[in-house]
């Protein structure tokens, strides 16, 4: 059984991506029926839609439509992980506002935004909140963010993060050895999990496979250990150098050799902790 913790789902005939507009595989509608048919054959049992970087005047919009489809069973959506700007003054009131049994966390996009946003105080502090709320942090950052986070970790001892596609690795630079020190730093502040997804998009072109894949799983497993780790599919983005199914029958192969009881952590446990499923 698998929880996927990292579902995108792309309405553009509701929402706006502005990021899609110079990125022309992700443009159109990528819908949950697509999914649902995309993940049919990988043995999910439910799904956490994560926002999409929608403009920042359609967040509110998405999260409510998202955590409403996630009351009917049949949808298969656990929660939803929703867009939010911690920068802003009005972040408390922004959570108030998009309150919902289904949230289940907040991400923002770091990778894309100035470094010195995570920087700011009313940042900082807007993330303490969600710790207050009991609401995790995803993290999207870039290996060169490491020093940065570690910051923002560090200011926010009681908010619960979880470090998005294994900290966003060249895996087609083959940049092993410097992405495995800022990762090691990373894993030793304790309210930090870390999310097995993101990397096959990042393979070279075609080889997003077991042999690629396997010494970067394998050291984000040594390094945070099995508690600390989730899985997500990252639908559609995945389908860039692969399909779903693909994704997680190079990782099946990976974990081949594990104990059930880790495979179970990864795939589904740690998960139902981290987001309170």
């Amino acid at each position: 059984m698998k929880i996927d913790t990292h579902l995108h789902v792309l309405l553009p005939d509701q929402f706006s991506y502005p990021w899609t507009e110079t990125f022309a595989p992700l443009q159109g509608r990528f819908s949950l029926e697509d999914y649902q048919a995309a993940s049919a054959e990988c043995g999910i049992a439910g799904s956490l839609f994560m926002e999409v970087d929608v403009a920042p005047e359609h967040s509110e919009n998405e999260a409510a439509f998202f955590c409403k489809l996630a009351e009917d069973p049949a949808n298969g959506l656990l929660g939803v992980i929703a867009g939010g700007r911690p920068e802003n003054d009005d972040f408390p009131d922004y959570l108030d506002t998009i309150a919902h049994p289904n949230l289940k966390g907040i991400r923002r996009i770091l990778h894309m935004a100035p470094d010195e946003v995570s920087q700011s105080e009313i940042f900082r502090q807007n993330i303490r909140e969600l710790g207050k709320r009991r609401l995790p942090f995803d993290l999207c950052v870039r290996p060169d963010q490491i020093a940065l986070t570690l910051d923002l970790i560090d200011a926010c001892p009681d908010t619960q993060f979880i470090l998005d596609h294994c900290g966003n690795p060249d895996v087609a630079g083959g940049d092993h050895v410097s992405w495995a020190i800022g990762l090691k730093q990373l894993a030793e502040r304790q309210n930090l999990a870390v999310k097995i997804s993101g990397i096959p998009a990042a393979c070279p072109p075609g080889e997003a496979n077991a042999d690629t894949l396997r010494p970067w799983v394998e050291t984000t497993i040594t390094t945070f250990g099995w508690d600390r780790m989730l899985w997500g599919g990252d639908w559609p983005v995945c389908t860039l150098n692969g399909t779903l199914s693909s994704w997680c029958e190079a990782l099946d192969e990976i974990l081949s050799t594990e104990t059930p009881e880790n495979r179970l952590n990864l795939y589904a446990e740690n998960a139902k902790r981290v987001y309170t499923l």
